[in-house]
């Protein structure tokens, strides 16, 4: 088992484990657990009741957080346009080419964007993206015939989350040093945006339970 810190721990015993906090409750305490010496991620850990063997049961989708997460992603365009590309934020655009720097093990991005024609000649390279969570998908917005407005986009807030293998759902909604007003709407924002992907085919309730925290800080439940 992890040994945690004494700070962690005297902040733990501030928290009501079994207590679902208000929003406003919730952020308090969160701004106590964020005091350290670098500018902490605000994380939003929500638990759904899904059947995980179930492949018409998984949970994808977008949100787009108004103020943003507080970290800049290194994007890639692979685009017939690279120019636009660049000129909306792109760090890296390009075409065959990018392709070659990919599979020779040159990824020097977080998020890989690319037009519909170019999906076909990713084949090549679907094993080294694939593991790092980095091949464009239509469902979490990097595939899109308008690259330079789907950069626009992600450069702006607009994030993409799934379940893992045990249907929990995490997402980075923030920093700590962001004004609880905006670290609010973020997480509503976040949390909405979980609730409205529910499957189809799932019975029962959704949204187990909602927990936040920081990088390194005690989980704090909240009700929403």
């Amino acid at each position: 088992m992890a040994k945690h810190s004494k700070r962690y721990r005297a902040l733990k015993e501030n928290i009501e484990a079994l207590k679902a906090y208000r929003l406003d409750e919730a952020l308090v305490l969160l701004k106590e657990a964020g005091n350290t010496t670098f500018d902490a991620g605000v994380l939003l850990h929500v638990r759904t009741g899904i059947d995980v063997k179930q492949s018409d049961e998984q949970v994808r989708g977008t949100a787009s957080l108004p103020h943003g997460t507080g970290k800049k992603h290194r994007i890639a365009a692979l685009t017939a346009k690279p120019a636009e590309a660049k000129s909306a934020g792109a760090e890296i655009a390009g075409a065959e080419e990018l392709i070659k720097e990919i599979q020779a093990g040159k990824i020097d991005f977080d998020v890989l964007v690319a037009e519909p024609a170019f999906m076909p000649k990713l084949a090549p390279v679907a094993k080294i993206l694939g593991p790092r969570g980095l091949m464009p998908s239509p469902k979490n917005g990097t595939v899109s015939p308008d690259v330079a407005r789907a950069i626009e986009e992600l450069s702006k807030g607009k994030i993409s989350f799934k379940n893992d293998n045990t249907g929990n759902i995490h997402m980075l909604v923030g920093r700590i040093s962001f004004p609880v007003e905006k670290l609010k709407e973020n997480i509503q924002t976040a949390y909405d945006a979980v609730k409205a992907s529910k499957p189809g085919a799932m019975k029962g309730t959704f949204i187990q339970n909602v927990t936040l925290a920081t990088t390194m800080g005690p989980g704090i439940k909240v009700a929403l």
